[in-house]
């Protein structure tokens, strides 16, 4: 590693601000080198928040309508070949029960923006989820919606909020979106959820096409400046139903990387090894938890909506993605020296370590 990025490292190991500029200098052209001496670093600090456990949280993806047309998304709403679902109230219960079985006591609900699940249905089906499983938490991931959704929301007991910014920059973001979807109103979204007392999530793709350098530079610098409880960062990975079929996918080295660095950022994050990361290297999950993760999200939905819930070509959704292998997934990460453990998983810096 050069000088200018050790001594960028050394201010981000101090909680120091950094700048674009050094932003950008520890994003530019790291090598198998400045990897190792991240990774390093990375698993020493989540060791000192978190031990060498790794947390479960059972993934429920409920419905695959959208609203929105995200060119890199698989169930975009004009995507005509996209086999379309919705599980009913009872059928997400069923899931969490088997789930609680299971060991989970996290749940999270993933859809697209439906706008079927309005915010009477949603606030009812949090409701419910909460008042028969008291000691777990429930994380939505549904989008953008007003404050008052959220509002309503949180009163009905859901915990956490993952909302992936996908991109800081604004001109990538038009690249990556139709008009119609503002950068200015996810991140609003994301600074109303924080204000309302969700554990907040944010993220972004690596390799999505048009990012560069600079908008890498841009996503860590929001990220230093939100200070979300947790950071979701996966490759980007083409749909052959979308714009951007036949594009590239991201490089699951760099993705590593910058799971190290946001670790070195926010000591204190839950940071998953997602699915994505797993789909695109036959030991991602493996090496992102070696990178700084420290946790893992395997599949509850029912074998059918797994299948159907496409984002992009190729989604892991069987062996030990799926919620049923939790045992093997238990020997993988005693494999490499880490411990699945039936617990919430909470951030650590809100309970105070």
């Amino acid at each position: 590693m050069n000088r200018e990025k050790e001594s960028c490292v050394k201010a981000l190991e101090e909680g120091k601000r950094l700048t674009r500029s050094q932003w950008k200098t520890l994003v530019s052209d790291p090598d198998g080198e400045d990897a190792e001496i991240l990774a390093q670093k990375a698993r020493r600090i989540r060791e000192e928040r978190y031990g060498r456990a790794v947390f479960i949280r059972g993934l429920i993806e409920f419905t695959d309508y959208c609203r929105n047309d995200c060119y890199y998304c698989g169930i975009r709403k004009s995507n005509g070949r996209a086999a379309r679902y919705r599980l009913t109230r009872e059928e997400i219960l069923e899931c969490c029960r088997q789930g609680y079985a299971l060991g989970f006591r996290t749940f999270v609900l993933q859809g697209g923006e439906d706008p079927f699940f309005t915010d009477e249905r949603m606030a009812e089906l949090i409701s419910a989820i909460k008042g028969e499983f008291r000691d777990c938490a429930l994380t939505l991931s549904i989008g953008e919606r007003e404050e008052e959704s959220y509002r309503a929301f949180r009163k009905a007991g859901a915990d956490r909020y993952l909302l992936r910014h996908e991109t800081a920059d604004p001109e990538h973001y038009r690249l990556l979106h139709p008009a119609g979807m503002s950068l200015e109103r996810r991140m609003g979204c994301l600074r109303c959820l924080k204000e309302l007392g969700f554990q907040t999530g944010a993220g972004f793709m690596v390799g999505s096409p048009g990012q560069t350098p600079d908008t890498l530079a841009a996503d860590l610098e929001f990220l230093q400046e939100l200070r979300p409880e947790m950071v979701g960062i996966g490759p980007f990975l083409p749909h052959r139903d979308t714009p951007f079929c036949g594009r590239p996918g991201g490089s699951v080295e760099l993705t590593l990387y910058l799971l190290s660095l946001v670790r070195i950022l926010l000591p204190d994050a839950l940071l998953p090894a997602t699915t994505a990361l797993g789909t695109a290297a036959a030991d991602g999950r493996e090496a992102g938890i070696l990178a700084g993760a420290n946790v893992v999200m395997p599949n509850l939905s029912p074998a059918g909506a797994r299948e159907k819930y496409q984002l992009y070509d190729g989604k892991l959704c069987t062996g030990n993605e799926a919620a049923e292998n939790l045992e093997a997934l238990r020997r993988s990460m005693e494999a490499i020296g880490y411990r699945v453990v039936v617990d919430r998983g909470d951030y650590r810096g809100m309970i105070g370590g």
